[in-house]
């Protein structure tokens, strides 16, 4: 099967919405019944986060690390030991597209790497969106590594030995390990992930701090 795994501290505003486009992607026509589990990874929730969750017919697992590395790697492991051939990562303020899923194992890829559309530029001022988008390339064989938007096969996750326990950037971490032991991987614009450009960003040095940081 394939497993979904999205780290969450409070994101009441946002899980539902991406859920609704997590299930949309594990019923495409393209994945040819293949099972797909949704893990929501409840970090330290004081909020409805969990049972939105639950709600929208996903599976949650509550930790208590304050930490981004250690939540993707808790909930890969479970996934992993339920079977999972194939990991996808997304947050919860972001939604996919309904071939996100049937994109990402099509490739036949060891990883696919995608990129991110930011869905409202309203909460930064202009010159954050226009020096973003003069920095930022949406296309083939880009550079670009987004938890947002990361897929890997069960084997070479566990030969590059998962997610670091990091507070952030544990996504660029597990590429450049995957790199490293040799994993063939795929950057793509193809299969892209819309995402907020909140100002509350919930993992410090994270997608939302570099907007910030452009300001």
């Amino acid at each position: 099967m394939i497993g979904v795994v999205i780290p969450a501290h409070n994101e009441a505003m946002y899980i539902e919405r991406c859920l609704r486009s997590v299930q949309k992607a594990a019923a495409h026509p393209a994945l040819l019944g293949e099972p797909v589990t949704v893990l929501v990874i409840l970090d330290a929730c004081t909020d409805a986060t969990g049972s939105i969750a639950e709600a929208c017919g996903a599976i949650t697992l509550t930790v208590d690390y304050h930490n981004v590395g250690q939540t993707r790697a808790a909930g890969a492991e479970l996934l992993l030991k339920a079977g999972a051939r194939w990991l996808a990562f997304t947050d919860s303020d972001s939604q996919v597209k309904a071939n996100w899923l049937s994109c990402q194992t099509a490739f036949g890829a060891d990883a696919v790497c995608g990129v991110v559309d930011v869905d409202d530029w309203t909460p930064h001022p202009p010159s954050v969106r226009l020096r973003y988008e003069a920095r930022y390339q949406a296309v083939e064989g880009h550079r670009h590594i987004h938890g947002a938007n990361l897929g890997v096969c069960a084997i070479a996750y566990r030969k590059a030995g998962g997610f670091r326990p990091l507070a952030a950037h544990e996504d660029v971490h597990l590429v450049q390990d995957l790199e490293r032991n040799g994993a063939r991987i795929i950057w793509t614009a193809t299969n892209s992930v819309t995402t907020s450009a909140r100002i509350d960003p919930r993992c410090r040095e994270g997608f939302g701090d570099h907007l910030q940081s452009l300001a």
